[in-house]
């Protein structure tokens, strides 16, 4: 027991010091101490939660219809194409209650119609009546797959888009079928988030429609208008054909940059998508392209010249900050769908901080308690115990910091639990060794027998606790997980300061000493 491998005493010293150094820059917040330390000292400090920092709530809900209306606009597009070019005549073609309705001319066109539909999507239920009523909708365990995919999808852009903008430990997490949280710790006015996380930025190229049409009229077949502003910076209406010629879903890229000193946004494709864009160039020079974003037409350049090299520019007298934030949103995606804000609240810093404070005087009055038991109980070995405490804390700050992971008032509550938890294994030990005393075996034997014995039973004990936290974090959000995190993280350093650290200090007391009776 008295041999202690000299690369045990290193590795174990080497981490408790690692957990002071990591943990004290936390001690920096309130002030300036370590703003001229060299840049290879660790800087890293725990992130606050939303409850303890303040900052902004929202509740934004997915308008999870406006999917499926595209998705059944695209049939209706193909549909008219398809009839076209087979010369079936129809009428009354379009979207209507979740369907694509039509009526064909001549019933004797029912047979050949379904069959010519159908194949264009299989997903979609095709009903047309001997009369020649035709009804298109895709149906409902696809819808529901199709909206829930949307949700999904606007929970990964969000994340995005967030940490595109350097915000520290945003929480976005789903509520409920089509509702979305975010938390913003540290955000005192969100309006400018918002309108960067509202902003679909759904990018699409389109040809100009090139008929003659009044744009206080109806939008002629496979046409809609669109408002935009000219080249002189007037607001104007454009007719542009529905036909998506290239989607924004193919860039791969967006930079802000400059042009002619005027701040622009360079956009670069896919392969597909650099095809697509060299294919509808090529096959329409001298026609104007329409760049729609969230429907506005933002630029409609004319084709000089076929563009094979998948790349290309969007002007559009933007400022600098609109052009930044444009090549913000085409780099992390366009939204699939609609959000619309149901809440917002924001949580001011006066709270947080009474949060901290009670906080603070919960682990500080646990610890002096815990301190004064293990002293008046265990003696010399309960200071010893008292010393391992203090890296247990300073290794589950440094563990935190490492980790930048996120301190709500849950965790602080798992922190405060951790201290009461921490010298339960030195508890469990030294009874164990107390036994081994009474019974008769001397002063190496006793502690040697009370480490060994008592190991199972502290694995046994940590080892459920870290599952329950594991789950904790695997099905909790929010406050849960930072509740989880951090007791995972204090159980681990708690096995590691009871066995290893106090070990390491019973070891090299009992070298230096060479006592006859252990005070226990």
């Amino acid at each position: 027991m008295l041999y202690f491998a000299r690369w045990k005493i290193v590795v174990i010293l080497a981490i408790c010091a690692l957990g002071l150094v990591y943990a004290s820059p936390n001690f920096w917040r309130s002030d300036n101490l370590g703003t001229n330390l060299p840049s290879w000292i660790p800087h890293k400090t725990v992130n606050l939660g939303l409850d303890l920092q303040g900052g902004a709530h929202l509740l934004i809900e997915v308008q999870t219809s406006a999917v499926l209306k595209e998705r059944l606009e695209a049939v209706e597009d193909n549909v008219r194409r398809s009839l076209r070019d087979e010369r079936i005549g129809y009428r009354g073609l379009g979207v209507r209650d979740r369907a694509v309705v039509f009526t064909l001319r001549d019933a004797g066109d029912v047979a050949r119609a379904r069959q010519l539909v159908a194949e264009r999507d299989a997903l979609v239920t095709v009903e047309i009546d001997d009369a020649g009523s035709a009804r298109l909708e895709y149906p409902s365990e696809v819808v529901v797959d199709v909206e829930s995919a949307a949700v999904e999808q606007t929970l990964e852009i969000l994340r995005i888009r967030l940490n595109e903008l350097g915000l520290r430990e945003p929480t976005i997490q789903r509520h409920g079928l089509d509702r979305i949280i975010v938390q913003l710790p540290g955000v005192d006015d969100p309006d400018t988030i918002k309108d960067l996380l509202t902003q679909t930025a759904k990018l699409t190229f389109h040809l100009l429609d090139q008929r003659n049409a009044d744009p206080t009229a109806a939008a002629p077949p496979g046409a809609r208008w669109h408002k935009g502003t000219d080249p002189l910076g007037q607001v104007t209406d454009y007719l542009v054909e529905k036909r998506v010629r290239v989607s924004g879903e193919r860039l791969v890229d967006a930079q802000q940059t400059f042009q002619d000193g005027q701040p622009v946004v360079s956009f670069r494709f896919d392969s597909v998508g650099a095809r697509q864009f060299g294919r509808t160039t090529g096959e329409h020079v001298g026609r104007p392209l329409a760049i729609v974003l969230d429907n506005e037409v933002i630029s409609a350049p004319r084709i000089n010249e076929p563009i094979l090299g998948g790349s290309g520019i969007i002007s559009g007298s933007f400022s600098l900050t609109e052009a930044q934030n444009l090549a913000l949103l085409l780099r992390a995606g366009a939204l699939p769908a609609p959000l619309v804000y149901l809440e917002e609240r924001t949580v001011g810093p006066g709270l947080g901080q009474d949060s901290i404070d009670a906080g603070k005087a919960a682990s500080i009055i646990g610890m002096v308690a815990v301190l004064v038991f293990m002293v008046v109980v265990y003696g010399l070995f309960g200071l010893m115990a008292n010393v391992a405490l203090v890296f247990n804390m300073a290794l589950i700050f440094g563990a935190l910091s490492l980790l930048q992971a996120t301190l709500t008032l849950p965790g602080i509550a798992g922190i405060v639990l951790t201290i009461g938890m921490a010298v339960d294994a030195n508890v469990l030990i030294f009874e164990r060794i107390r036994e081994e005393a009474r019974v008769g075996r001397g002063v190496i034997g006793a502690i040697d027998a009370g480490y060994d014995r008592a190991l199972k039973t502290i694995i046994d004990a940590n080892l459920t606790t870290l599952i329950a936290a594991a789950l904790l974090f695997w099905f909790g959000s929010g406050p849960v997980k930072g509740f989880a995190v951090t007791l995972a993280i204090g159980i681990m350093t708690s096995m590691f300061t009871a066995i290893w650290v106090t070990r390491l200090m019973v070891v090299l007391w009992v070298r230096r000493r060479r006592p006859q009776m252990l005070p226990i």
